[in-house]
């Protein structure tokens, strides 16, 4: 639809995981040390491979998992910005195609997510699971 399929969005990410990503992602048999790394405050987010996610396709530009690939993925380029709140992501070369009313239906699927994402993470720390 919108996709240029240029991979900006795929490079040195930092897309956070939910349970349910996880769990999705390893139903297709890719084993969680391949595709998750936990940060300190037990956050799950994608590994990177050579500069890309590692579910990137570099010679195709277009993700390996498409159909299974994680929320945050699916709802990009709109993401949350600590300091803008919901915006569609500068880094998207199609970040003009986005209309206020996508912008906003979006918007709300981000800040649930995250807000069950955070939920998952504090979980972890308080059982020492990551």
């Amino acid at each position: 639809m919108w996709c240029l399929r240029c991979g900006d969005c795929c490079t040195e990410t930092e897309m956070l995981l939910s349970r349910g990503d996880i769990e999705r992602l390893e139903r297709n048999g890719y084993p969680r040390e391949f595709f998750v790394l936990f940060d300190r405050e037990g956050y799950a987010k994608l590994r990177n491979q050579h500069g890309h996610c590692v579910f990137f396709n570099v010679e195709a530009r277009r993700c390996k998992v498409y159909e299974s690939r994680p929320l945050g993925c699916r709802l990009y380029p709109v993401i949350y910005d600590e300091e803008k709140g919901i915006v569609v992501d500068e880094v998207c070369r199609a970040q003009n195609k986005f209309s206020e009313k996508l912008l906003e239906r979006k918007g709300k699927k981000v800040l649930r997510l995250l807000k069950r994402i955070d939920a998952e993470a504090e979980g972890r720390r308080n059982m020492q699971q990551f």
